[in-house]
């Protein structure tokens, strides 16, 4: 398929390999120079503007994997008075379901369809492999756009779950629930770090990602990450959120179902901006290990 990819961050350069590796014909855009020069070396067919999609075959078929806020709705805007009834559009960034519906009903009252994608996996799910939870109204269109994903996602790594706006805000539980597993996580090592044991913390990591009960890929991630820095002192524990975890929280709050482990998550994630913590210090390695988000590093002496 021919498939217009807006905004070449670190997941959207990685679909776009990702679509490109598949056998989808990728036409790229991003203000960023440097990001389409990127595109170009893979394989995509570089954009200078936005109404240059106009030129794909209809139906069109628009991805967005911009920020969440305006940047996606101030796009989806554009998109609503550009694009022409049957065309598509997919929101696969981190939006708020509730954007995802108004924004659903600006490109329907368009006869435009709309899907609210949440994309799962990190940078290396993105470029192979990735998980993807669709939301959006029309399942007879999804027919149409569903060969993509089984070719881009793993295996049972996509799931189309219905009405507009319940991709994301099935995405947006998924990140409350990984607040709470990587705070558990970071506080057993920081557990370790005050016992009288001399532990190595890549050894740990290893031993429990290979048939513990508690194995997975983010203890493989926190593998990685004491592999580089074995105590993480280069880091400052300070552990920055997206604000998907607030909103689950606010979801449960709003349906009177108890989250309490994902809101002490999201509490401590505050507490971290105040002072330096191990529990933070590995929160932050496992964010950056598995979606390249940004951490504060200490100050050489």
């Amino acid at each position: 398929m021919k498939i217009a990819m807006i905004g070449l961050g670190k997941m959207g350069i990685n679909l776009t390999e990702n679509l490109i590796r598949n056998d989808h014909e990728v036409w790229a855009y991003d203000l960023d120079e440097s990001a389409k020069a990127q595109a170009t070396v893979l394989g995509a067919t570089v954009l200078t503007a936005l109404e240059d999609v106009l030129a794909l075959p209809k139906p069109r078929l628009i991805w967005l994997m911009l920020p969440a806020g305006p940047a996606t709705k101030n796009t989806i805007q554009q998109l609503s008075q550009l694009l022409a009834p049957a065309d598509i559009v997919i929101d696969g960034g981190n939006s708020d379901y509730k954007d995802s519906i108004e924004d659903n009903q600006t490109l329907q009252a368009q006869g435009i369809h709309f899907f609210d994608v949440g994309t799962s996996g990190g940078m290396s799910g993105a470029n192979r492999d990735g998980n993807f939870m669709i939301g959006g109204d029309s399942e007879a269109t999804f027919a149409t756009i569903e060969p993509i994903f089984q070719d881009i996602a793993t295996k049972d790594g996509y799931l189309y779950t219905g009405a507009a706006g319940s991709g994301h805000y099935l995405k947006m539980v998924h990140n409350g629930i990984e607040y709470g597993m990587m705070q558990s996580i970071a506080e057993g090592f920081d557990v370790l770090a005050h016992s009288e044991f001399d532990y190595d913390n890549e050894a740990v990591a290893k031993v429990w990602a290979n048939g513990s009960v508690i194995r997975g890929w983010l203890m493989e991630l926190a593998e990685s990450a004491f592999s580089k820095d074995p105590k993480l002192d280069a880091l400052k524990g300070v552990m920055h959120s997206s604000g998907e975890g607030k909103w689950t929280i606010g979801e449960g709050l709003r349906l009177e179902v108890p989250t309490p482990v994902i809101a002490l998550a999201l509490m401590m994630r505050y507490r971290s901006l105040e002072t330096d913590t191990f529990t933070g210090k590995v929160v932050a390695a496992l964010r950056n290990e598995f979606g390249g988000h940004a951490v504060d590093k200490q100050q050489e002496a």
